[in-house]
């Protein structure tokens, strides 16, 4: 019965080997020492070495992730605590940079762990495209426009959230540094709705540039905006407000001692 039990054993670990072997995705083992003790075949092709090779190292010298020797590093956690982890997680191979996730670890009887990872390369690089792509939207939508010598306007549509009052407040500072613009108008006619967190937007770009040796005149304040800033009690300040984007570059002609005449 014993010699039965054993050749079971065998048959059982050459099949759970096998098994590992298929998974697309590498799986490896550690000891407590972090001493890698097996690496599946997709992942001995991943680091392109053979697994007898493979056993000679210690995980973070061949993986050499963002994780490893940090406070971060799930497999250092799964052996002290005795709990499966996840991770996002980057490694470099051969000058590589892999990003991969999730990170899952078992350390069992904490007698080491096990890990395996899925490769998101693509996932990664798709989500830099669309990151690249938002800054990019988020730049068109609001540009600034040099009017007149000294005077800028920024066309403002669609809603104001906090990520839009930062990029409008960096543009238009960056802007009055480039073109010294001693007013700059904020036309917001564009703007769906103006509540309590927008209003507060809106001040809070006019004492920046006001910081930077610019007034800010604000335009574009229609009748219901209005009507909604009275009702919500929302007191704008000094801040300069006009009904339309001609009345506010009127002002800062006037303001700016420029007089525009009609040619004979």
């Amino acid at each position: 019965m014993a010699a039965k039990n054993s050749v079971l054993s065998a048959l059982d670990a050459d099949l759970s080997i096998r098994v590992l072997n298929q998974i697309p995705t590498p799986v490896m083992a550690v000891d407590k020492d972090f001493k890698i003790v097996f690496m599946n075949e997709a992942g001995c092709t991943l680091l392109g070495l053979p697994l007898d090779e493979i056993t000679r190292f210690k995980c973070s010298e061949l993986m050499n992730s963002l994780h490893c020797g940090t406070p971060e590093c799930r497999m250092n956690q799964a052996m002290d605590n005795g709990i499966c982890g996840t991770a996002r997680n980057e490694v470099n191979i051969d000058g590589r940079a892999v990003p991969i996730a999730p990170l899952k670890d078992d350390a069992g009887n904490i007698i080491g762990g096990v890990e395996y990872v899925i490769d998101i390369t693509s996932r990664v690089r798709d989500e830099q495209k669309l990151r690249e792509q938002s800054r990019t939207i988020m730049e068109i939508s609001t540009p600034a426009i040099s009017l007149w010598e000294g005077i800028v306007v920024l066309p403002v549509v669609g809603v104001v959230d906090s990520m839009r009052a930062q990029q409008m407040m960096n543009t238009m500072l960056a802007k009055i540094k480039e073109s010294s613009a001693k007013i700059i108008i904020l036309d917001i006619q564009g703007v769906a709705a103006v509540d309590t967190a927008v209003a507060n937007h809106l001040i809070k770009i006019t004492k920046a540039t006001k910081l930077m040796g610019c007034r800010c005149l604000i335009s574009g304040i229609s009748p219901a905006v209005a009507e909604t800033l009275v009702q919500l009690g929302i007191d704008l300040g000094d801040v300069a407000t006009n009904a339309t984007l001609k009345d506010s570059l009127g002002e800062a002609f006037e303001l700016l001692r420029y007089e525009v005449r009609k040619s004979k």
